[in-house]
């Protein structure tokens, strides 16, 4: 606000007493109307400054006046004393009044400010820059309380009488589901009080219902109260620890008195729910922050960056994350002392910086730092607004320059993007015969042009300036870059004296319905009828032994070797819905999806229960197993820093994870198509299982809202959300693992030793990276410790031989005929599969994420291999007895310390 006269006095003792008596009523009891109608009687602007109060003008005052009163009142007063600074003899304690007749700050930096002492200065200036930057008026709603207690008992008769005397709005659930739907609906939920009780776990379990809510969208501003034994506080304090830290921000004792109770839910109505209100009102200034067109940075007093908005990524050139939390030291290139020096002392900087981009340019951006005051007397906080004025004419000399680089044609001038596309095409060339001229023509006058064309056209281009044998290799190579299947595989030397592994990997690269496998080896697709438990809705574990060693061996859910099997026999043969929980929350999906905890465990025994648990190798075993190598791999990426994958991107991988392999019927694709099966006739052909993972994923979670992770995310984000998870579900699909592989590979390379800077985080590349990451989790089983990497073997090749022992009963064309029971060698066939599949693939991925111990297990186990299939262990049964030797704790990690 422009302000054109500061008038500074005293209240009389009688007006600071009526003032003080009205500012003391309770905010809630005064209709806001009449309360607007006092403070414009007194002429105020009403603020809570603690050591300025507003107060009236006595004298007439033009409509362009702000007034207010600062000081001491006279004796008998009851305001606490304001003093000036000391050295302020011979002015009267009403302080000043200063008339400032222009509007201009300057005018008051010039007028006014000389003829005071530099604390008085001080003064004027923060209550000058109080007045231009006032604070957003908080909301003052009825207040709204959930009290979730298992039984009417006396204690919670006595909250809804509290409540009812307190004028608050009460609603009364009985079970945790309750309390989240009622927290959630979008008509009547969002309270500002939830008390849950949590002195009987087995009915209500708080810990696990805080956890929810807390996950649950608008959550963030509501206040958390447990009701709790006397017991609990006489104990330790573990039990209120363990409650505060899932998100309650108090615990009270149990207590069947009315009095009591109303007192607590005063004090915390004063306490807690108050300046909360406060607070969540703050987010509408954020949410004007975050759309401003200028840039604007929010830092600490050392300028270190505690909020940006999204303009700032572009004056900067950065995304948010790399601007906050880092110093603007680190930003600049210029000294900030300056800064530093002129906030120091309430004044605002203007001036300029200069900042160094990623691509290494620098540009000059102009500042603006305005000091607040958050706490005490001296500034907490800088705003700073940058703007970049040289920006755009940075970014067209560089693209001119980029342009002058490029190849042109002979007789075309240079320097126009209408003359490099028409430098494409010159008909001239002397390696270009008149059907390829005319094919780029005809490409020429297309509306769309894919990066192939553009590759295409600047080949056309450096034919013009080179020699005729020159010229014809690029023709080869031009005609190999017009090929469909750029990256598709094909078939390359394999022993034929290896009939198994020619098998496999030819059954690999084959699709469609033929008598050779074309599903994915990716989840070791195969199939077996045999006996298994049925599917169950939900797990209970009891509080025995065996869920202490749950939560133990949940601890090491982001260990390489963890103990996938043990948490198989631990849940009963259910561990996707324990694991998935636990990743979940170590990875913060719930806040992500912004969705609470219960729903998510809802989701996970619903995809859990559309495994099909009598198959012994796609099973929700194996899928817990994808899940739990996808998160290590996605810790270790956060560990390197790439910041290649953000939050959605861990998420949806998480969750792709989980249901990559659901509802698979036991057979492979080609066995589908072979058989005429539903799946295959309405896929035509095509992917069959990988499509119908897909779909299945999103049919049953969209067909409940209750299971509904999708349901608080905005359309744009669910859209998002929905292609990650489709794309890498399809990337499963082994016919296309080469040319993923491949595709791979050419971004960003093999080599383990190379230092060369990663390509940039654009989506074709984000692309590549969660195509090969769950690849690599989908294909891990010969990267883990032995005895993990041999039980998954005997289990896929349990079903090999199931799919064949079928085929053959049903007259079916075989798909593998290599891969019978009384003949199949699977020792052979594991040597085969990690020479042909795993070894190149894992390398690259090695050399991607640094991630070494796979390379190391993945060597040894191809060599145990070799020495099993020397020593004559190829059948199931010979494999079992083998797995009898290796012992709990498995010599495969001391052989591996002595071997590397």
């Amino acid at each position: 606000m422009d302000i054109s006269k500061v008038l500074i006095r005293q209240l009389s003792a009688r007006e600071w007493r009526r003032f003080v008596a009205f500012r003391s009523l309770p905010a809630d009891s005064i209709d806001p109307a009449f309360r607007q109608q006092i403070l414009a009687d007194y002429d105020v602007h009403f603020y809570e400054y603690g050591e300025l109060a507003a107060s009236s003008a006595q004298e007439v005052v033009s409509a362009d006046t702000v007034t207010f009163a600062v000081g001491e009142p006279t004796a008998g007063s009851s305001r606490p004393q304001q003093r000036w600074p000391e050295g302020s003899d011979g002015k009267q304690r009403q302080l000043v009044e200063s008339v400032v007749e222009s509007a201009s700050q300057e005018d008051v930096q010039d007028t006014i400010l000389p003829t005071l002492s530099e604390e008085e200065a001080i003064f004027i200036e923060r209550l000058v820059s109080d007045l231009k930057f006032p604070n957003l008026l908080p909301p003052n709603p009825v207040i709204k309380i959930l009290i979730a207690f298992c039984k009417n008992d006396p204690v919670f008769e006595a909250l809804v009488n509290a409540s009812h005397r307190l004028s608050l709005e009460p609603t009364f659930v009985k079970s945790a589901e309750s309390a989240i739907d009622a927290f959630q609906n979008p008509s009547s939920g969002g309270h500002h009080i939830i008390i849950v009780d949590a002195r009987y776990p087995r009915t209500i379990e708080a810990e696990a219902l805080g956890r929810s809510i807390r996950n649950s969208k608008g959550s963030q501003h509501t206040t958390m109260v447990a009701v709790v034994k006397k017991s609990v506080f006489e104990k330790d304090d573990t039990a209120v620890i363990s409650l505060l830290d899932v998100g309650y921000n108090r615990c009270i004792i149990e207590s069947p008195h009315v009095s009591i109770c109303s007192s607590e839910l005063r004090q915390i109505q004063h306490s807690l729910v108050r300046p909360q209100n406060v607070i969540s009102t703050q987010q509408a200034l954020y949410t004007a922050l975050h759309r401003s067109r200028e840039a604007v940075i929010i830092t600490d007093d050392t300028l270190r960056a505690q909020y940006a908005n999204r303009a700032s990524e572009r004056v900067l050139n950065m995304k948010l994350d790399e601007i906050v939390g880092r110093s603007l030291s680190d930003l600049v290139t210029a000294d900030i002392s300056n800064i530093l020096s002129h906030t120091s002392r309430y004044k605002d900087y203007d001036g300029y910086l200069t900042t160094r981009r990623k691509s290494q340019e620098s540009s000059q951006i102009h500042v603006r730092a305005v000091p607040v005051s958050c706490i005490g007397r001296n500034p907490t906080h800088l705003v700073l607004i940058l703007e970049s004025s040289s920006s755009a004419l940075v970014s067209t000399n560089a693209i001119g320059e980029a342009l002058q680089t490029l190849p042109q044609g002979k007789e075309v001038p240079r320097g126009s993007l209408h003359s490099i596309r028409r430098g494409s095409f010159d008909v001239r060339s002397i390696a270009s015969d008149g059907l390829r001229r005319t094919s780029l023509a005809k490409l020429s006058s297309l509306p769309l042009e894919a990066p192939i064309t553009k590759v295409l056209s600047l080949l056309a281009q450096v034919q013009e300036n080179c020699s005729l044998d020159e010229a014809k290799l690029l023709d080869r190579v031009m005609e190999f870059l017009k090929r469909e299947g750029l990256y598709s595989p094909q078939m390359k030397e394999i022993r034929t004296e290896d009939p198994v592994a020619t098998d496999l990997i030819g059954a690999l690269l084959t699709q469609g319905p033929t008598n050779i496998l074309s599903s994915r080896r990716s989840s070791n697709d195969s199939i077996i009828r045999g006996g298994g438990r049925p599917s169950t809705g939900s797990i209970v574990f009891n509080k025995t032994k065996e869920s202490s060693q749950l939560s133990d061996l949940l601890q090491t859910a982001l260990d390489w070797d963890f103990e996938i099997f043990k948490l198989e026999d631990l849940t009963e043969k259910r561990p996707l819905v324990c694991l998935g929980l636990e990743l979940f929350r170590r990875f913060d999906v719930y806040n992500t999806f912004n969705c609470d905890e219960m729903t998510f465990k809802l989701w996970l025994i619903e995809m859990e229960k559309h495994y099909h648990s009598e198959n012994t190798y796609h099973n929700s075993t194996h899928a817990a197993d994808v899940m739990q190598a996808t998160a290590v791999y996605l810790q270790q990426l956060s560990n390197r820093e790439l910041k290649i994958m953000d939050r959605m991107d861990e998420a949806t991988a998480l969750i792709a994870a989980a249901t990559h392999d659901i509802d698979h019927p036991g057979r492979s694709s080609a066995f589908l198509c072979n058989s005429d099966n539903t799946l295959a006739l309405l896929y035509n052909d095509i992917c069959v299982l990988e499509s119908h993972h897909a779909a299945t994923t999103f049919r049953l979670t969209l067909g409940d809202d209750k299971i509904n992770i999708f349901k608080h995310l905005d359309r744009d984000m669910y859209k998002l959300a929905r292609s990650i998870i489709v794309d890498m579900i399809l990337a499963t699909e082994m016919t296309r693992h080469f040319e993923h592989l491949a595709k791979f590979v050419s971004v960003f390379g093999t080599d383990v030793e190379s230092k060369d800077p990663l390509p940039p985080d654009n989506d074709d590349n984000q692309i590549l990276v969660r195509r090969m990451l769950i690849k690599c989790a989908d294909v891990s089983n010969p990267t883990r410790p032995l005895k993990f990497c041999v039980e998954w073997a005997r289990r896929i090749a349990e079903e090999y031989f199931m799919q064949t022992d079928e085929e053959k009963r049903k007259n079916l064309p075989i798909v593998m005929p290599m891969f019978d029971r009384t003949t199949c060698s699977i020792s052979k066939s594991q040597i085969g599969f990690i020479e042909y599949i795993i070894h190149d693939m894992m390398d690259a991925w090695n050399s991607f994420i640094e991630m070494p111990e796979i390379i190391r297990y993945m060597e040894f186990n191809y060599s145990q291999w070799k020495l099993f299939e020397e020593q004559g262990i190829n059948t199931l049964s010979d494999i079992k007895r083998k797995q009898m030797s290796l012992t709990e704790d498995t010599a495969s990690s001391i052989s591996l310390e002595e071997k590397f």
